[in-house]
């Protein structure tokens, strides 16, 4: 078996900027207990908490959880309490620069919505993203407006021309994330290999946006066996294999 199991998280282990259901818990719960386990997202640390640590995983598994917000500009593990271990955070120009960009590219593609919910772009300090219809907005709405990555994918296009000296991934239902270069997923993946100790052949990383220019994507570059997922009832599924995996016992399919 692996030794770190690492999960994206809207998408993958919950709908977009919602919290973890109850079935979802018990299975993380199940697998922190055989194993080391890492999320990475282009969320922030608030997301984090109010998706995944408000939702009651077991006390004795969080030193077996490490967190890492904004597709790896930040990392988190437990000592404890919850301690940030770096955080590569943008300079006010850069944060100005890339706020433009997306600006000028969603006004020339003619993509601004009739109606939002929110803030449509989220300074993250490590990270500025774009959230389409705004932070707040109806999952259903979400769900309609970009499902085969189409829009983001035009977009992506004019910003790595615009602003090439940053990384531009897609992910979530509706988002953009805008980092320093160099700094994403794969970035993530180094830091828990450097933190952890843990070779890059001893990872498997489970994400929905596993396609070139999804926020997943770098995990393949990085190396690390990866399994795409469409929603969080298929990473359920994996979840199960790998936990009856660990202990000798038929997988089963049930959700």
């Amino acid at each position: 078996m692996k030794e770190l199991i690492v999960f994206d998280l809207d998408g993958t282990l919950a709908e977009s900027k919602s919290p973890l259901d109850a079935q979802m818990v018990e299975l993380l719960n199940a697998l922190l207990s055989v194993t080391r386990v890492a999320v990475i997202s282009g969320g922030d640390w608030p997301q984090f908490d109010s998706q995944v640590l408000s939702r009651g995983l077991a006390a004795s598994g969080l030193e077996n959880l490490s967190l890492l917000p904004t597709c790896g500009a930040k990392f988190y593990r437990y000592q404890a309490r919850w301690k940030k271990i770096y955080s590569e955070d943008l300079t006010g120009s850069q944060k100005q620069q890339i706020i433009g960009a997306l600006k000028r590219t969603v006004e020339s593609l003619g993509y601004q919505p009739e109606e939002t919910w929110g803030e449509t772009i989220e300074d993250r300090g490590t990270q500025i993203t774009l959230s389409a219809l705004g932070q707040q907005a109806p999952l259903a709405k979400k769900e309609k407006w970009d499902p085969d990555f189409a829009k983001r994918k035009k977009m992506k296009t004019i910003l790595d021309d615009l602003i090439p000296e940053f990384s531009v991934r897609l992910g979530g239902t509706t988002s953009v994330d805008i980092t320093r270069p160099g700094i994403d997923k794969a970035y993530g993946i180094g830091k828990l290999r450097d933190v952890l100790g843990v070779d890059t052949s001893g990872m498997l990383f489970i994400g929905d946006a596993l396609f070139p220019g999804g926020n997943d994507y770098p995990a393949i570059e990085a190396g690390v066996t990866s399994i795409e997922v469409k929603d969080p009832d298929d990473t359920k599924l994996v979840i199960r294999v790998i936990v009856a995996l660990s202990q000798g016992a038929p997988a089963g399919t049930g959700r």
